[in-house]
């Protein structure tokens, strides 16, 4: 014969705390968020009288335009130069309009060598099968490095303008406002997170074979990290990305990309035959240097990625 339970008993098992969530008699995520509690919003008469008065003088004086004459008057030559503004707007328009070529004619600017040059003879000189990449990682080489730097540029920026100062030590809970722990979003975090990244390393290396490449891999890397990040919080990535981390991988992987374009730049500009070989077009190590390029690319844009979403969300790593 099984021994009857206490009450207190009772109010540990399972069976009672399913009951209690089916009846709907406690919330169970009661106590278990850390939320800071905001303070009463208290305004003493003074301050209130004197807020009000600022606001009826504000009224009064300058957006009363029966009595603000200097209102009335820039609200009239607004409208003057608003209309004519549109006016001129719509005959430059028209005008560029009018100027274009027919369409199908043999002289437009679409027409031209460069465009046949990179579909006749890209995968010959690049060796990429993926003409759009032979195009940005070689033909445009010096223009990709550009935007490169302009997203290692954005991210110096963002850390300047955002960064914490350390010598306050102030420390910050980053799941301040977050459930301790959110089973659904850790299950699907530990699910997905893994093949995202392999996914994104998958378009970085054949991003010279098919669709992909650094950019699209690399976002796709940064969307795993930062889906990491939200499941399991700042202490556990930590662990193996961390701010040296970005820094380290940023700077080799721009060093690298610039050192191999100077290169390439060199040998072209006079004439000199490359010797690295672009090797079979189709195989994973083929098109020279865009495979390499295309995995410095994706390093710094899935860093970018990363970096702007820690520095937006708490200032820092």
């Amino acid at each position: 014969m099984s021994r009857q339970r206490t009450q207190e008993e009772y109010e540990k098992t399972w069976s009672f705390h399913l009951k209690q969530w089916a009846d709907g008699s406690r919330d169970p995520f009661l106590d278990r968020i850390e939320m800071k509690p905001k303070k009463p919003f208290t305004e003493s008469q003074e301050e209130k009288e004197r807020r009000e008065g600022d606001r009826e003088r504000m009224l009064s004086r300058v957006y009363d335009m029966n009595r603000n004459v200097r209102l009335r008057e820039f609200h009239r030559l607004y409208q003057v130069f608003a209309v004519l503004f549109c006016l001129i707007l719509v005959v430059m328009l028209l005008t560029a309009v009018s100027w274009l070529p027919t369409v199908g004619a043999e002289d437009r600017p679409v027409n031209n060598e460069v465009a046949a040059r990179y579909i006749e003879s890209g995968l010959q000189e690049t060796g990429a099968v993926n003409i759009v990449t032979g195009m940005i990682l070689d033909y445009r080489a010096f223009d990709t490095l550009g935007e490169s730097h302009v997203l290692f540029t954005a991210t110096c920026t963002v850390l300047i303008l955002l960064r914490q100062d350390k010598k306050r030590k102030r420390k910050t809970n980053d799941r301040m406002y977050e459930p301790k722990n959110d089973v659904i979003l850790q299950t699907a975090a530990r699910v997905l997170v893994p093949p995202i990244i392999i996914f994104g390393i998958y378009v970085i290396l054949c991003g010279h074979l098919g669709p992909g490449g650094g950019f699209s891999g690399g976002a796709i890397i940064g969307a795993g990290l930062i889906l990491y990040l939200c499941a399991f919080g700042f202490e556990k990535t930590e662990r193996f990305f961390t701010a040296r981390t970005y820094q380290v991988m940023s700077f080799c992987a721009l060093a690298c990309y610039s050192l191999s374009k100077c290169y390439s730049f060199y040998t072209g500009a006079n004439g000199i035959e490359s010797v690295i070989p672009l090797g079979t077009p189709g195989a994973i190590l083929s098109s020279g240097l865009i495979f390499v390029l295309n995995i410095c690319v994706g390093v710094v844009v899935a860093g970018t990625m990363y970096t702007f979403y820690c520095m937006f969300r708490k200032g820092g790593y």
